[in-house]
């Protein structure tokens, strides 16, 4: 191990909340570039066997779609994953279906 690897503390949890990175489709790029680079901090921060809760509420940003951000994240973090659960928004987000509808 590096050792300024050894500097860097860990943490057994991480939660990434983060705004809405986009307001519009336009913007799903770099939205999709600002989440793979904090989950990529993020993994590298954290222990192995710790627990990442990452959520989005970037309506523009699909779940499979941020699923594939993480998984590219962790590929580069070189981490495995497991995935433990799947949450949904609560009623005070609710789901505006009509900006799913159409493809980025």
């Amino acid at each position: 191990m590096p050792v300024h690897e050894k500097l860097v503390p860990r943490f057994d949890a991480i939660i990434l909340d983060p705004p809405s990175f986009t307001r519009n489709r336009a913007s799903v790029p770099d939205a999709l570039r600002g989440y793979k680079e904090i989950h990529l901090r993020a993994l590298k921060l954290l222990k192995p066997g710790g627990l990442l809760a990452t959520f989005c509420c970037s309506h523009h940003v699909p779940g499979p779609l941020f699923l594939d951000v993480i998984l590219s994240a962790a590929y580069d973090a070189r981490r495995k994953l497991r995935r433990v659960a799947i949450f949904s928004q609560g009623p005070d987000h609710p789901v505006v279906p009509m900006i799913r509808r159409r493809s980025i």
